[in-house]
C-alpha cells in the first residue's frame, strides 16, 4: 500500500513520473467544461428554482412516487411497499459497500476513479452513487458515458441516490437508470410552489428533459447486462439492508431539502435499535459548519434532528455536494459520536480544502486533532495557486506556490502542526502569494464557480480524487478513504487516506477510533 499524503509529498501525486492507465480508458472527446455555453443552459433548472418561486421538486418527487406504484400495478406486481426497503442482501452476516460522490462529468477526471475502484472494491458486494450522477444536467443519453460505461467491469449492482444536477432533467435519467421507468415518460408535470406569474414564467424557462428512445437505453445497458449488476431500486429515496447495518439513501432535490412523504418515510424507517449510516446528496456537516437539510412545512425542522435522536441509532451520515473529503467525529450531547464525512471527490471539479477553519472552534463537539480532509489544506492551496497563477500572473510562477511552503504556511495559518513535513523556511515570495491566493473564491459554491472550474477541474495528477469503502459486520463497521491521483503507481498500489473503525460496546453503544495517527475518539 503506498503512503498517503500525510506522509509522503508523493502520496498526494506531487511529482508523479507515469501516468496511470485511466488516459486509455477515459473518453476521448473534450473534457468537460462548464464555460462551455452548453452546460450553463441546460443547468437553468437551478437559478429559476431559486428566483422564481422555488424548488418544484417536492411536488415531482411526490408525483414520480405515484407513477412508480401505476406502473407496478399496470405490470400486474405489488406496488413498492411503503417502506422501499432493499432486501436482497438482509441475510448477510457481514457486508461490502464502495460509495463513489458526485462522480458524473464523463472524461478524465471521473475515470481516474476507475482503475484503484477495480482495484480496491472489485469484490463489494453493491455500490451506491452519492450525489450527482450526471453532470451538468442529468439526461438519459449521458449515462452511457458517465455511467454504464466507466462502471461496465464492475460485477455488483449500483444503486443511486440523486444530487441536484440529476434534477434538472426531472430526475428522467436517472429514474429510468435505476427505478427501471420508460424512457419516454417524461417528467411529472406539476404547478409548484409560489404566484401566477413565477409558475408562469418556469414553465416558460424550465429546461425540458432531453428525448431516448428504448433503443438508446437498451444500448447503453449493454454495458452492464448481466444478472449479477442489476439493482431494481424502489424509488429515489430509500432504505437498504445491508446485512449488520441499514443505508438510507434520501433525495435532497434541488434545494438541499426534502418533502413531507419522504421525512415521514425517514422517520418510520429510522426506528429500531440496527445501526444506520444516512446517505445524502447534501452534506450534515462541511467546512467546519453544520448545514440544514430542511423538512417540507411549516414547522422548522430539519433532517439531522432525525439523524442526531438517539432512538434512531444513527453511526454516520455522509454527504456528496462538495467535491472533496471531510472527516468530523461529531461528540452528540449524550455522548454519543456520529460520524459526519463529505464524500463527494469521485470525478467532478475539486472543492479546496484550505479555507477550513481550524475545527476547534466547534469544540467541544468536535476536534481539529479528529478532523482529516483530502486534499490536505497545503495541497489545497499549492493547487490552486497553479490555477490563479494562469490566471492573474499569465503563468510566471510568482503566484505559484510550492507543496512544502503550502504545508507550512497552512499549518500556521489554522494553527496546527502540519501533516507532514514542509519547509523550515518559506521565503517571503510564497507567503505573499499565499495572501493574495488564499482569499480568492475556491469552493465552487459561489456564482464564479463555472468560471474557476476551468482551472480547478484537471485532468493531470494529482487529481485529488476519493471514494469509501464500507465494511461491516454486526460488532463493528470500517470506512476506509481511498485515492486516485491519477499517477500509474497509485493505481497499481492504492493509497489509503483515511480509514475509521466502530467497534459496538457490551451497552450497545459504537465507538470510532481512527487508524490514521490521532487519537480514539470517545
Amino acid at each position: 500500500m503506498s503512503r498517503p499524503s500525510r506522509s509522503s509529498k508523493a502520496g498526494a501525486g506531487w511529482g508523479c513520473q507515469h501516468l496511470g492507465e485511466f488516459v486509455d480508458i477515459a473518453p476521448q472527446s473534450r473534457p468537460f467544461s462548464w464555460l462551455r455555453p452548453g452546460p450553463l443552459i441546460a443547468s437553468r433548472n437551478d437559478v429559476i428554482s431559486r428566483h422564481l418561486g422555488g424548488d418544484p421538486t417536492d411536488e415531482m418527487r411526490r408525483a414520480w412516487m405515484r407513477r412508480l406504484d401505476d406502473y407496478a400495478r399496470a405490470q400486474g406486481v405489488a406496488p413498492p411497499s411503503r417502506d422501499r426497503i432493499v432486501t436482497r442482501f438482509a441475510d448477510r452476516d457481514r457486508i461490502s459497500v464502495a460509495l463513489l460522490g458526485d462522480p458524473g462529468e464523463g472524461d478524465a477526471s471521473q475515470y481516474v476513479v476507475v482503475p484503484v475502484f477495480e482495484r480496491v472494491a472489485a469484490h463489494t458486494d453493491f455500490a451506491v452513487v452519492c450525489s450527482d450522477v450526471i453532470y451538468p444536467a442529468g439526461g438519459i443519453r449521458s449515462y452511457e458515458d458517465r455511467f454504464y460505461r466507466p462502471y461496465a467491469d464492475y460485477a455488483a449492482p449500483i444503486y443511486g441516490l440523486p444530487g441536484n444536477h440529476d434534477w434538472y432533467d426531472g430526475l428522467t435519467g436517472f429514474m429510468t437508470t435505476f427505478c427501471d421507468v420508460p424512457p419516454d415518460a417524461g417528467a411529472p408535470d406539476v404547478p409548484g410552489p409560489g404566484n401566477a406569474l413565477q409558475r408562469l414564467l418556469r414553465r416558460l424557462l424550465w429546461r425540458r428533459p432531453p428525448k431516448a428512445t428504448v433503443e438508446d437505453v437498451a444500448g447503453m445497458r449493454w454495458y452492464r447486462d448481466a444478472e449479477s449488476q442489476q439493482a431494481g431500486q424502489p424509488g429515489p429515496y430509500c432504505a437498504i439492508d445491508a446485512g449488520p447495518v441499514r443505508l438510507v439513501l434520501i433525495d435532497t432535490g434541488i434545494s438541499g431539502g426534502i418533502d413531507r412523504d419522504q421525512a415521514e418515510w425517514l422517520r418510520e424507517v429510522s426506528q429500531g435499535p440496527q445501526p444506520k449510516i444516512l446517505l445524502t446528496g447534501k452534506p450534515l456537516f462541511t467546512y467546519a459548519a453544520v448545514q440544514r437539510s430542511r423538512i417540507e412545512g411549516p414547522e422548522d425542522l430539519d433532517v439531522n434532528q432525525i439523524v442526531s435522536d438517539p432512538a434512531h441509532n444513527y453511526i454516520a451520515a455522509i454527504g456528496g455536494d462538495d467535491h472533496n473529503y471531510q472527516r468530523y467525529p461529531v461528540r452528540q450531547p449524550d455522548g454519543r459520536t456520529i460520524l459526519y464525512l463529505v464524500a463527494g471527490g469521485s470525478g467532478a471539479y475539486l472543492s479546496a480544502t484550505h479555507q477550513i477553519p481550524n475545527v476547534d472552534r466547534l469544540a467541544p463537539a468536535v476536534h481539529e486533532e479528529d478532523f482529516r480532509c483530502y486534499p490536505l489544506r497545503g495541497d489545497s492551496l499549492a493547487l490552486f495557486s497553479r490555477g490563479y497563477d494562469r490566471l492573474l500572473r499569465f503563468g510566471t510562477g510568482r503566484l505559484v506556490i510550492s507543496p512544502d511552503d503550502a504545508t507550512t504556511i497552512m499549518a500556521e495559518r489554522v494553527g496546527i502542526t502540519p501533516p507532514r513535513t514542509g519547509s523550515a523556511v518559506v521565503g517571503e515570495r510564497a507567503r505573499r502569494a499565499a495572501d493574495r491566493v488564499f482569499p480568492l473564491p475556491a469552493r465552487g459554491v459561489s456564482p464564479a464557480h463555472n468560471f474557476m472550474s476551468l482551472l480547478f477541474d484537471t485532468n493531470t495528477p494529482p487529481l485529488f480524487k476519493c471514494f469509501l469503502r464500507l465494511d461491516a459486520t454486526d460488532q463493528e463497521v470500517v470506512i476506509s478513504c481511498w485515492a486516485a491521483t491519477g499517477c500509474l503507481e497509485h493505481e497499481r498500489d492504492p493509497v489509503l487516506e483515511d480509514r475509521m473503525r466502530a467497534r459496538r460496546e457490551a451497552d450497545g453503544t459504537w465507538t470510532w477510533t481512527s487508524e490514521t495517527p490521532g487519537r480514539a475518539v470517545p
